[in-house]
């Protein structure tokens, strides 16, 4: 089984010496992009607040730190998968004449790849899945809950979690745009929308200046917001496709979060089974090959993917290191 990572792991590793590659190529020797260059990857923390995982390949060659092997400064990261391994020293081959600043400044280590992650902050999901479950829902399976929560960008929940025998003719298009917030560059199926926003009237220092001001379209303020499209499930009901979002009942569940803490067990168990029965849990193995197939429940082509895009949808080989093999112990082959 390790047989056919390792050949994979090798050939990345070897690339830049077998074809000459310059400098700029040493920072991922050993693949690192081939998971963190997903926008999107994203890992939850506590209190509903989640780690951005992704680095941009592009933004990371032109940052200062692009000749150097992620591993030079991720120290304690020697296997697939990693997670929760956070271990980052700066001065093992570099920063040798300034080690006592740079170890005095953890705090902002955080800062380097700043520029470099791109992922949705803020989604107008109307859904009630949203009124309980955060935007990063997927937290219990360590090793690929970056992978999973990826999805949240490009896929409403039920296209996974649904439970499909309780519905007929079920097709899969695009939903309708949704408000969105990105940290980074926007990415997916965005829209960008040019508005004027009015300040607050009741702020003191809005209403002083409108004293001064005949024109009240000078108080405008110009924004960018963004939207997108999600793939989304549909039904067949009443001779028309009908999406289902779970929109119906976000109210409830809503009211459900207020007042959860009050509940006995067996009334909060009763909500519970109210709200997710249309639900079914997945393994990550039956959801990947569900979509990522040739003959998944998705037409990749109908949705507007090129012939490029749905080959590589289809034949993902990240979905293979996420779903056949377990730990994997990174070669020392570089020295570092």
């Amino acid at each position: 089984m390790y047989k056919h990572i390792i050949i994979l792991l090798l050939g990345i590793a070897l690339m830049p010496v077998f074809f000459g590659a310059g400098v700029s190529s040493a920072s991922d020797r050993l693949g690192c992009l081939t998971c963190h260059g997903y926008p999107g990857f994203v890992t939850p923390e506590k209190a509903g607040k989640f780690k951005v995982l992704h680095i941009d390949e592009q933004k990371h060659l032109s940052s200062p730190h692009a000749k150097v092997d992620c591993r030079q400064c991720h120290i304690s990261v020697n296997k697939i998968p990693h997670a929760e391994e956070t271990g980052v020293d700066c001065t093992t081959k570099c920063h040798l004449n300034d080690k006592n600043n740079i170890l005095t400044a953890k705090s902002s280590l955080s800062d380097y790849h700043k520029e470099e992650k791109f992922a949705i902050i803020k989604l107008g999901d109307k859904s009630s899945c949203r009124a309980c479950h955060p935007l990063y829902p997927h937290a219990n399976n360590v090793k690929l809950r970056a992978f999973i929560n990826m999805h949240s960008g490009f896929l409403v929940c039920q296209v996974c979690h649904l439970k499909k025998d309780d519905f007929s003719a079920l097709t899969y298009e695009w939903n309708a745009p949704e408000s969105v917030e990105f940290r980074g560059n926007p990415y997916g199926t965005f829209k960008k929308h040019e508005t004027e926003e009015k300040p607050d009237g009741t702020n003191v220092m809005t209403r002083i200046l409108k004293v001064f001001s005949s024109d009240d379209k000078s108080q405008a303020v110009k924004k960018t917001v963004f939207s997108i499209s999600r793939i989304a499930v549909f039904s067949e009901y009443q001779g028309n496709n009908k999406i289902i979002l779970n929109d119906e009942d976000a109210a409830r569940a809503k009211e459900f979060t207020e007042k959860e803490k009050n509940l006995n067990p067996a009334a909060k168990e009763k909500e519970l089974q109210y709200f997710h029965k249309s639900v079914v849990k997945k393994e990550v193995s039956m959801s990947c090959e569900e979509c990522h197939s040739p003959n998944g429940i998705l037409d990749l082509k109908k949705l507007g993917f090129t012939e490029t895009r749905i080959n590589d949808l289809q034949y993902l080989n990240i979905k293979h290191l996420a779903t056949r093999y377990g730990v994997f112990y990174l070669p020392n082959l570089f020295g570092h």
